[in-house]
């Protein structure tokens, strides 16, 4: 009976060891991103020995294949020096204008935030419009909406050299629409902080 107790404890232990040299870990994906997957092979048949397909498992190069649980401080060091994922942010714009509606006027107190604390961030900055109105001018729009946010955040200490705005006018709506239809939700500006 004591060694069917001493058993899960010993596991536990084994799995908390330093990685052997010669392994492999399949560490975990960014947040809502799938894991993947590691094909591992015999190194002297070539033949397919089995494969990792759960975040945090690891297995032995050569010899017989074994997935176990990694030692979470084997990745920790790895992931804790990563950069955090893109912030994403989304202002709009009243009909024709390079307005911000009024809702969006405190996110931009966000977005320099966000900046603010990435040191080396790079931000882009993407206008759009809804499709009323001709394409070319739209074009004309979405860039105008882009710089001016971009020179708001430069009033803001937002460094130029690490910023670029660009229009896509009527291109890529985030609501589907036809020709000539006023959707709010189109007229945007799109901020990315990496």
């Amino acid at each position: 009976m004591r060694a069917l107790l001493v058993l899960p404890l010993l596991l536990l232990l084994a799995a908390c060891a330093t990685t052997p040299a010669g392994s492999v870990t399949l560490l975990p994906g960014e947040p809502g991103a799938n894991v993947g997957a590691v094909a591992l092979f015999d190194g002297k048949t070539g033949a397919e020995t089995g494969s990792l397909t759960a975040e945090n498992t690891q297995a032995a190069l050569g010899g017989k294949f074994a997935a176990k649980p990694a030692d979470p401080k084997l990745y920790a060091a790895l992931t804790d020096t990563l950069p955090p994922p893109p912030a994403r942010f989304t202002l709009y714009f009243l009909e024709g204008t390079t307005k911000l509606t009024p809702d969006s006027e405190p996110e931009l107190k966000k977005v320099f935030a966000e900046i603010a604390k990435r040191p080396g961030a790079e931000v882009q900055i993407t206008g759009h419009t809804d499709t009323v109105g001709k394409e070319g001018d739209n074009d004309m729009l979405s860039l105008k909406r882009a710089r001016d946010i971009r020179e708001a955040l430069i009033a803001q200490g937002l460094n130029p050299t690490i910023s670029r705005a660009v229009g896509r006018g009527e291109r890529e709506l985030l609501v589907p629409t036809p020709l000539n239809t006023a959707e709010p939700r189109n007229r945007r500006v799109e901020i990315t902080v990496r």
